[in-house]
């Protein structure tokens, strides 16, 4: 996960429990993937990449590609997953950061929420960039859904579409679609995080929403956007 002034925050086994959850969600992943697939280009990177496995769905789609990590652990976790694939690039990156590149795409999934400085983030991926290129971020959203898991996992905050185009706005990119996304998600992860005091983690209700309500709500919001959701989903530009 990603650093905040050179430490990281959150829970590490916890957040290793979170991303072991999500690997066994392949509906809610594919779901997910879909959101940034026609934005990737060329030349993606993705900011935080974890145990790889969004990337890993991302590369049937692009012909190259970076990822990046602050965790040394998986770093290492990253080279031996990607090591055959001359292909991908697998670097250490901590936001904010001064560094700057020519990419497609910079895509970064559940990793602003857990930055002191979220706006200073965007403006590092912005910089990773070229002019005319993306910036698809996906973040936790609404504040009354911070419960002891967000805590657990390093959270700082969770976000409105009001707040996330506030961000978007001073780092300086130009917003092409902002909007929630699983809806249903939301009133599961609420009742069970905030009121059941459970965290999340590989197990039967992982199985259950990934088998059941996740494709249910997916169908569901293909034919309306949901007033609220689990999830904000930003699709940026840099300005050219």
């Amino acid at each position: 996960m990603p650093e905040s002034d050179g430490a990281i925050l959150g829970d590490q086994a916890i957040q290793s429990e979170v991303l072991e959850g999500l690997a066994m969600a392949k509906n809610h992943r594919r779901w997910f993937v879909a959101f940034a697939t026609p934005y990737l280009g060329d030349d993606p990177i993705e900011v935080s990449a974890g145990l790889g496995d969004y990337a890993a769905e991302w590369l049937e789609h692009a012909p190259r590609m970076t990822l990046t990590e602050a965790d040394s652990g998986r770093i290492v976790a990253l080279k031996e997953r990607f090591g055959d694939n001359p292909e991908v690039v697998v670097r250490e990156l901590l936001l904010p950061s001064e560094v700057t590149g020519e990419h497609s795409c910079a895509v970064s999934y559940n990793v602003l929420e857990h930055i002191d400085d979220d706006i200073g983030a965007l403006r590092t991926m912005a910089s990773l960039v070229r002019p005319g290129g993306h910036v698809v971020i996906v973040v936790p959203a609404f504040p009354f859904a911070m419960g002891p898991a967000d805590v657990a996992t390093g959270h700082v905050r969770r976000y409105t579409k009001k707040t996330m185009r506030a961000a978007m706005d001073a780092a300086g990119l130009t917003i092409e679609r902002l909007h929630y996304a699983n809806s249903l998600g939301l009133i599961g992860y609420y009742v069970s995080t905030c009121v059941l005091k459970q965290m999340p983690g590989p197990g039967p209700m992982v199985k259950f929403y990934d088998t059941t309500v996740a494709p249910l709500t997916r169908l569901m919001e293909r034919a309306v956007r949901p007033p609220f959701g689990q999830s904000v989903i930003a699709i940026a530009r840099r300005p050219g």
